[in-house]
């Protein structure tokens, strides 16, 4: 539905937990600046990237993303 948009705030809350800033994320899983950017922004990126992030990150999916209702 219109209403519903991606959240990465699982996402950030683990790079801070691993003590990791986003250059140092983007050189462990070799993410462009563009893809951080995107994250950044709330839009969507591919599951290849959500999976190397993932991975090498030791946390699943739900870990780092979810969908939330967009406030009007």
């Amino acid at each position: 539905s219109e209403n519903m948009k991606v959240s990465y705030n699982g996402f950030w809350k683990v790079l801070i937990d691993k003590n990791m800033n986003k250059k140092a994320l983007g050189n462990a899983c070799e993410l462009s600046p563009a893809t951080i950017s995107k994250i950044g922004k709330g839009e969507f990126v591919r599951m290849e990237v959500l999976y190397r992030i993932g991975t090498k990150l030791g946390v699943d999916f739900g870990d780092m993303v979810s969908i939330i209702e967009q406030k009007k």
